[in-house]
């Protein structure tokens, strides 16, 4: 048997591309797959494929670096507080240490949504499904990553007032940007900033552009989904009913929902701490039922 050449638009049910399929599969992004496949790293019954441009069934036995694919699982979303001083990729090229590296063992096959910069803290959500990772990082989807930023250096309340008509740096567009002083402490200014688009560095550079210095940088919620009570290094299932709400569109669109049985919260490996990290201030969002706020608990894969 081989791989159908056949549309997935034209198939009603199991067919889809291959790409696809192995996103859902929480493998890598489909971008990732595509990558993969002209690496000669993908099989279909036996045959290595050269082109992305194929459709696969229920019955193609399916190989990814000489071993078969993984059982699709029904699809799961995380929530996890990522520390800073970890890369968020499956490798890295200089030998950091990777979020991936520090997950809970019990963690099935995972993707990132997005990336957080080595030295940005925070929510970092966690998915098995690289097709919800895709559409949750669309601009699209229209959610908000809200941060708490320090910064270094006097911040002008009119001049953060006028990011929310956009602004131009070194040729780079960046969106409207809601951005609030919350307190001017010496030198420091605590801000909350909030942003659609989520561009490479854009919170830092955009400060930059105002002779502001980012010192630390936290992620307390995307869209939805909020860091609430979660500590360093912990992670917690969002619950299936809140993310068949949230998401309602992508399963709708898909024609499935997530049934698995949530497993509760886990503590990813403890982090040597090279130097004391100075307490968030307490104010923030309030904390909603898509956050998990009352209870504690890549952009590549996580191997096991």
């Amino acid at each position: 048997m081989t791989p159908s050449d056949t549309s997935p638009e034209e198939a009603s049910g199991g067919p889809e591309r291959i790409a696809k399929r192995l996103a859902r599969a929480g493998l890598c992004s489909r971008r990732d797959a595509e990558r993969w496949i002209a690496e000669g790293r993908v099989a279909v019954n036996g045959a290595v494929l050269t082109t992305p441009a194929v459709v696969v069934g229920p019955g193609d036995k399916i190989v990814v670096d000489g071993k078969p694919l993984p059982e699709m699982e029904p699809t799961r979303l995380w929530r996890y507080h990522k520390p800073d001083g970890l890369v968020t990729s499956a490798r890295d090229e200089k030998g950091r240490q990777t979020v991936f590296d520090t997950l809970p063992a019990d963690l099935p096959r995972v993707v990132s949504v997005g990336r957080l910069d080595l030295t940005t803290e925070g929510l970092l959500l966690l998915t098995n499904d690289g097709e919800l990772a895709r559409f949750l990082e669309l601009p699209s989807t229209g959610w908000a990553r809200r941060y708490r930023v320090r910064v270094n250096g006097i911040a002008d309340p009119a001049r953060l007032a006028g990011l929310s008509r956009g602004v131009t740096i070194d040729g780079v567009q960046y969106g409207p940007i809601e951005a609030l002083l919350d307190r001017q402490q010496g030198s420091n200014a605590w801000l909350t900033i909030t942003l659609r688009e989520g561009k490479n560095r854009e919170v830092r550079n955009v400060m930059e552009s105002l002779g502001l210095t980012v010192n630390r940088l936290i992620r307390v919620a995307y869209g939805p989904f909020q860091l609430g009570k979660l500590e360093r290094g912990e992670v917690e299932e969002v619950p299936r009913r809140v993310l068949r709400d949230q998401v309602a569109k992508f399963f709708s669109d898909r024609g499935d929902e997530p049934v698995k049985p949530n497993t509760g919260t886990a503590k990813a490996k403890p982090q040597p701490k090279p130097h004391a990290k100075p307490r968030t201030p307490a104010s923030g969002p309030a904390k909603g039922p898509a956050a998990g706020g009352g209870s504690r608990g890549r952009h590549e894969t996580r191997r096991r």
